[in-house]
């Protein structure tokens, strides 16, 4: 089963950016569809972005369009959430995680098998 380790955190200004890091165990990382989901406190689990094995296929949620870039390089087992332009309302823990189903339901957590521990992002205003 793969791991996953989350990096890049942290705290932030409003408008500044952050790059989170998520780097797999696994050299099979390359057949996996990968997401970014956020946990705020006392919220749901959200989705943020996704990308697939390939890369050619890419969802976010509709609150970070255009301000965040999610990439993978499938060489170094890593998957990367570039944040720009964040807001207060991005404060929270991001998780990445791994599916290894044929799946078009990016954005569905259910989907994914594995997950990793969260990084936490902090935007102060």
């Amino acid at each position: 089963q793969v791991q996953l380790v989350e990096s890049g955190g942290g705290l932030v200004q409003a408008g500044g950016s952050l790059r989170l890091s998520c780097a797999a165990s696994r050299r099979t990382f390359s057949r996996f569809t990968m997401g970014w989901f956020r946990q705020a406190p006392g919220k749901a689990r959200e989705f943020v972005a996704a990308i697939s094995w390939s890369g050619g296929i890419i969802d976010y949620a509709d609150s970070v369009k255009g301000r965040f870039t999610i990439s993978r390089d499938n060489a170094k087992n890593t998957v990367y959430l570039q944040m720009n332009s964040l807001k207060p309302e991005d404060t929270a823990v991001y998780y990445c995680a791994a599916s290894s189903r044929f799946t078009t339901k990016l954005w569905d957590s259910k989907e994914y098998d594995t997950w990793g521990q969260g990084t936490q992002v902090t935007v102060s205003s």
